[in-house]
């Protein structure tokens, strides 16, 4: 009894890191597909337009898409952390 409840807490374990796996390889693909984006203000837009440097206006626009990505990038990092540390309370009460 004691080793079949064993072997289905294998298997409970196996299809639970699959899933974190394939949520992994989903957010990875998702975040390395880019759409191009207009991420200007409109005070930036028209200061940089008015100089008819396209290099330039390029430039800021993907340093505002980089600023905005970073805040996402740390809640992410914090949800996933507190994802964990709830699923290792919900283990060690399973365990007991």
């Amino acid at each position: 009894m004691l080793i079949k409840s064993k072997v289905q807490s294998q298997k409970s374990k196996t299809k639970r890191n699959f899933s974190i796996v394939l949520k992994a390889v989903f957010f990875l693909i998702t975040c390395s597909y880019s759409l191009s984006s207009q991420a200007q203000c409109a005070m930036c837009r028209a200061s940089l337009e008015s100089e008819g440097n396209a290099v330039k206006s390029e430039a800021v626009n993907d340093g505002i898409v980089y600023l905005m990505v970073i805040p996402y990038v740390l809640v992410g990092i914090v949800g996933y952390l507190i994802y964990r540390m709830y699923s290792k309370k919900s283990e060690d009460k399973q365990l007991e």
